[in-house]
């Protein structure tokens, strides 16, 4: 990519990846600024020593309130706020709540975004008052994840993943979990985000939690495999545009996502030291080996490699208060490739 273009060729690229920024830019905003205004509520359910309210406070990074009710407390659906504009509802079952309260129940399911339902691996799974509840849920709402949780403290717990599946009819995510030592609360974390994604909602979400890499993470592997399917048509040609699109999508997001605002201009700019400057094949053999599961994507061609590259600057910046501009994203591309090319370990990297 750093050559075989003249310098009249760049800059007819550089004015085409600024107009298709512009664009793409205002739409990402007005995009992230209404899912912003929108209310997210994730019910809980399930009995109280299903370990709800631990599993929240690792999903999140800190201690919720209102969260974990004692028996015989719910007697009505109340939803508690947490932050943000996000509530979290919380019930020990529905076979708890009162009959006269179960429409006003039922109208709380229907509006709900993500169903958490709890199962204890560690005692009775899918009990039949658990079947009960799980099936007037589903009756109001089919955005359900199966939470089974405690499986540091169980035995045989893919009999007992494949036993709920098939009583569920295999149409939900059946997610295993130990709140108490934190496996795969990222799996579940990922899962509440995807949910949420499908009704744009996944942003405001994702920016309150405090573990925010491995979101991050995920966002620049997506963006950089899609960008290597837009990249198969050779630079210049048709594939600026949504190029252009797809990293100021992702500049946006992560500015969100840290809450650390970025202009449009610095987007700008940045986009273009990415496609047009001679950044791409030149530090994505180091990049690979800098970042866990960057290698998945390395076959999607210079166009991903350059959308990783650019992806995992800005994160680094962002996470060590390194404050985003197209030089300090340039000295960054520049910076690991020297150390890289000494044999320096860098940070993030495996001792």
């Amino acid at each position: 990519m750093e050559s075989g273009y003249t310098q009249a060729q760049k800059e007819t690229m550089k004015q085409q990846i600024r107009e298709a920024a512009d664009q793409a830019f205002d739409q990402e905003m007005a995009a992230i600024n209404a899912q912003l205004k929108e209310k997210i509520l994730i019910a809980l359910i399930g009995d109280v020593n299903a370990g709800k309210s631990s599993t929240i406070n690792r999903i999140v990074g800190e201690e919720v309130a209102g969260v974990g009710a004692e028996p015989g407390e719910t007697t009505k659906i109340h939803p508690h706020p947490y932050k943000d504009k996000i509530f979290f509802i919380d019930t020990p079952g529905l076979n708890d709540v009162n009959t006269e309260n179960s429409a006003a129940t039922l109208d709380y399911f229907r509006k709900t975004d993500v169903v958490l339902f709890f199962l204890n691996a560690a005692g009775t799974v899918f009990s039949e008052s658990e079947q009960k509840s799980f099936r007037i849920v589903e009756s109001a709402n089919p955005n359900i994840l199966i939470v089974l949780n405690k499986i540091d403290a169980a035995d045989e717990v893919d009999r007992l993943i494949a036993r709920v599946r098939k009583e569920t009819g295999h149409k939900y995510d059946v997610i295993p979990i130990s709140s108490r030592t934190g496996e795969n609360i990222d799996t579940l974390r990922d899962a509440i985000l995807e949910m949420l994604k499908k009704k744009s909602k996944d942003i405001l979400f994702a920016r309150t939690i405090k573990e925010k890499s491995s979101t991050a993470n995920k966002w620049i592997i997506g963006a950089a495999t899609s960008a290597g399917a837009i990249g198969a048509v050779p630079l210049p040609g048709a594939d600026i545009v949504p190029l252009t699109a797809l990293q100021i999508g992702l500049l946006t997001r992560l500015a969100t996502l840290y809450e650390r605002p970025i202009s449009k201009e610095a987007a700008k700019e940045i986009v273009i030291t990415a496609i047009v400057g001679n950044l791409g094949k030149t530090i994505f053999s180091q990049i690979v080996k800098m970042f866990p599961g960057a290698g998945t994507v390395a076959a999607a061609g210079v166009a991903g490699s350059v959308t990783l590259a650019l992806g995992y600057s800005v994160k680094y910046a962002y996470e060590r208060g390194i404050d985003v501009t197209p030089d300090s994203v340039a000295n960054l591309y520049k910076t690991f490739r020297e150390r890289k090319n000494k044999g320096e370990k860098l940070p993030g990297e495996e001792e």
